[in-house]
């Protein structure tokens, strides 16, 4: 393996690698390219602390390589490593938890968010009042993300349903329902079966039940939704690419569940 740049020096913030962290993951790393010097898990640390904190590309902290370094990282790896990263640490998690490696059960919801003046895709959300992107995932009943996908807030929920359940195919053989609020009444239940071999069940509030209520399991993608909130960089979508921004959510959890390994 490559050598480090001299001894590296203690945490410098608290959403550094442990080093034990650092060895449940590097396995998933391509050590077959040589380097002289490696700096993968200093890479690792400084996405880390720009989605926890919420700091501009710019203004990453020197004790970090060079953020043009850090951000060229970040474009090679958001549809590589970093789904990689997110699939191994989401099976070793449900294993931990004692839970099959696929969950046999997903809910799907979306969340509206604002974005920045920079542009990119946005649209207006008008049941949210809110000008930017929806953030649309499927979790199984740990919390845990299966599929993301960022799109124009002005999509309604149901239209993209059947996008976002694409992208699991392949990684669930076990799945055998999709749950789902009454936002996507307009999915049809029908074509769910029959693309993918899944049911999709609407669960719906009790009859006389007004304003915020808890709905059974489906408040876990909302608790999903509330870990993205102690990320500062998910607060608004500050990325131009929607593709960086769901990397940007695949961060997140990786962080949140390397938290969750012994």
């Amino acid at each position: 393996m490559p050598k480090q740049n001299a001894k590296r020096p203690a945490r410098r913030y608290s959403t550094d690698l442990t080093d034990s962290q650092w060895e449940a993951i590097k396995p998933l790393f391509d050590w077959q390219r040589k380097r002289k010097y490696d700096l993968r898990r200093d890479i690792l640390d400084a996405l880390f602390y720009l989605a926890k904190t919420g700091c501009q590309w710019r203004h990453l902290p020197r004790e970090f390589a060079p953020w043009t370094t850090v951000y060229y990282y970040f474009r090679q790896w958001k549809r590589t490593l970093i789904s990689r990263l997110h699939g191994h640490l989401r099976r070793a998690v449900r294993t931990l938890a004692g839970r099959e490696s696929t969950p046999s059960l997903g809910i799907i919801d979306a969340q509206s968010v604002k974005t920045t003046r920079r542009g990119g895709l946005r649209g207006f959300d008008g049941g949210k009042r809110i000008k930017g992107r929806k953030r649309h995932v499927v979790v199984d009943t740990l919390g845990l993300v299966w599929a993301v996908v960022v799109h124009s807030a002005g999509e309604h929920d149901s239209q993209r349903a059947p996008a976002v359940l694409a992208r699991l195919r392949g990684l669930v053989p076990r799945l055998r329902v999709v749950l789902a609020d009454a936002g996507y009444r307009g999915t049809p239940g029908g074509l769910t079966w029959r693309a993918f071999g899944w049911l999709w069940h609407i669960v719906e509030r009790e009859p006389g039940q007004k304003g915020f209520v808890v709905l059974k399991k489906r408040w876990v993608v909302e608790r999903t939704f509330a870990w993205f909130e102690s990320y500062r960089r998910l607060a608004k979508d500050y990325e131009y690419d929607t593709s960086s921004s769901e990397a940007m959510i695949e961060l997140a959890m990786i962080r949140l569940m390397l938290n969750r390994l012994p």
